[in-house]
Order: C-alpha cells, then sequence, then structure tokens
C-alpha cells in the first residue's frame, strides 16, 4: 500500500507522523519505505542521515534508479522488519531548482512516481510505502497524492487550517477519487474535554471521510523534536499508543478499499455477457 500524508498547511506535524507510522509499522515485522516528497521544505534529513550521494530529487530527474536513493535505516528496534528511507536535499540550490521545474517535468515526475508502485510493491516487497508530501496545492504534492492508494490528511484545530482544509477537499480532492482518512494532531486535552473540536468533526462528516485518529497535544513530544524516533524510545507513551490505534485504522481502511475494489470487479464479471 502506497499512502501519502498531505496537509493544506505546515506545522501540523505531519512528518512526525509520517516518520513514527513506520517506524511502528517496520517493529510489527513490516517492510517499510519512507520517503521525502516535500522538496519545498525538506525534513526527513534532520532525523536520517544520507548514507550515499543520490537524493529522491535525482530519482526523478531520471539521474538513478530509487535503489540508489532508499537507505537501510532499521535500528535494533526493529528486528523483524525494515525501514528504508528516501531523502529529499535539503540545499538551498535544489530547493530552487525543484520550484523552477515547469508541467512538463512535473508530468514525467508523476509517471516516475506510478513507476514505483510495481517497484515498491513487486521488486523490493515492500508493505508500506510512506509519501511525505508537501503542504498547500502544488505540482508535487498534487502527484504525491495520484499516485497514492490512500491519503491522510493531517491537520491541526486551528480555525484557518480546519478551513483551508476544508475548501482543499471540496475544491479538488473530490476530483482525486483517493481513499482518504484525516487525522486530527497536536489536541489540547481541555480542546477534547469541552468538545469544542466538533467544527473539525461535522467537515470531515459533510465530506464523509474517515476519521483516523485523534492525537492528544503532548510537550514530551514537542520537547522531544527531531532529536529521536519518538515510537522506538517511548514505546509505552500516550503519543505512541494512539498512532498504534491509527496503525490499525490504516490497516482497516485499506482492507475496506480492497474488499470494495473486489465487489465491484465480480459485479462487472456478472454483468459482462460471456463469451462462447
Amino acid at each position: 500500500m502506497i499512502v501519502t500524508f498531505h496537509s493544506y498547511k505546515g506545522g501540523t506535524g505531519k512528518t512526525l507522523i509520517s516518520v513514527n507510522l513506520a517506524t511502528i509499522f517496520a517493529k510489527m515485522g513490516k517492510r517499510v519505505c519512507l520517503l521525502d516528497l516535500d522538496f519545498r521544505a525538506p525534513s526527513l534529513h534532520s532525523i536520517f542521515k544520507n548514507g550515499n550521494k543520490y537524493w529522491a530529487n535525482d530519482y526523478l530527474s531520471k539521474a538513478c534508479n530509487i535503489e540508489n536513493v532508499l537507505i537501510d535505516h532499521s535500528t535494533k528496534d526493529i528486528a523483524r522488519g525494515k525501514l528504508l528511507v528516501g531523502l529529499a536535499n535539503p540545499s538551498t540550490e535544489a530547493i530552487r531548482e525543484m520550484e523552477s521545474k515547469d508541467r512538463t517535468w512535473e508530468m514525467e515526475a508523476l509517471g516516475r512516481l506510478f513507476s514505483l508502485k510495481t517497484t515498491f510493491l513487486n521488486d523490493l516487497h515492500f508493505d508500506y510505502v510512506f509519501f511525505d508530501a508537501s503542504p498547500g496545492l502544488n505540482y508535487s504534492s498534487i502527484n504525491a497524492i495520484v499516485s497514492a492508494d490512500v491519503v491522510l490528511v493531517v491537520m491541526s484545530t486551528d480555525k484557518s487550517d480546519v478551513e483551508g482544509t476544508r475548501r482543499m477537499l471540496y475544491e479538488l480532492y473530490e476530483l482525486f477519487d483517493k481513499k482518504t482518512g484525516i487525522i486530527i494532531n497536536k489536541v489540547p486535552s481541555e480542546y477534547l474535554a469541552s468538545k469544542n473540536h466538533n467544527g473539525s468533526l461535522k467537515m470531515i462528516e459533510t465530506h464523509q471521510l474517515l476519521m483516523v485518529g485523534i492525537v492528544p497535544c503532548s510537550c514530551e513530544v514537542l520537547g522531544a523534536a527531531r532529536r529521536y524516533l519518538f515510537a522506538c524510545e517511548k514505546p509505552d507513551h500516550p503519543f505512541t499508543e494512539k498512532l498504534r490505534e491509527i496503525s490499525a485504522n490504516l490497516e482497516r481502511l485499506w482492507s475496506a478499499n480492497e474488499k470494495c475494489k473486489m465487489t465491484v470487479l465480480g459485479l462487472a464479471t456478472k454483468m459482462s455477457p460471456s463469451v462462447n
């Protein structure tokens, strides 16, 4: 399954959630790939070090194969699974170069992302592939959304984020026809207790989207910043436990999607005229 993590605006904790979910699945014995597709503000390099000379930028520019980009970051806590990471180039020059790409290049990059599905799932045998897309709606984030099986939109309780996410879902997401779920992150405990998050929930119900998880705000998580993989270092922390719930919900979301596809395929087969 290829999952794109997206958000309307930056600062929602999208990258933190994608990194730790990838870690949780790897600890469960899954083969997981995490690919940084946020070329405007790359951030995975602050957590994972690049041990080779290639970046995700190079793959999309046809300068190398995807295998040249991926680095094995499996730790001793990941005994049965695998965690491979592909980083985006954080240099100012690389960021400027990516922002100057024209539409023709972006269309070719979309083709490169689509071709990864066969490589990742069939050749490299990954169970999960996570795309960490750039916030907002630009060519690179749209490419990441279109090429995914499932999209998880990470949002905060900030009013501008809720309203922006609503517009984004209404004006563009409905065109994608992708299985989409919502994660509300950094929710203050008093906010949950007072039920003031009804505005966010109403927006989700309106668009018939699945609430994959609500993650309470944690000073300990914020304080840890990106110094270590939180899910590995703090396996019993409420934040990690909440992410385990989200991982289970994600698997259920995908299973429901696959069952729906099989049902549609079965109906289509029954309705098709037999060929003698």
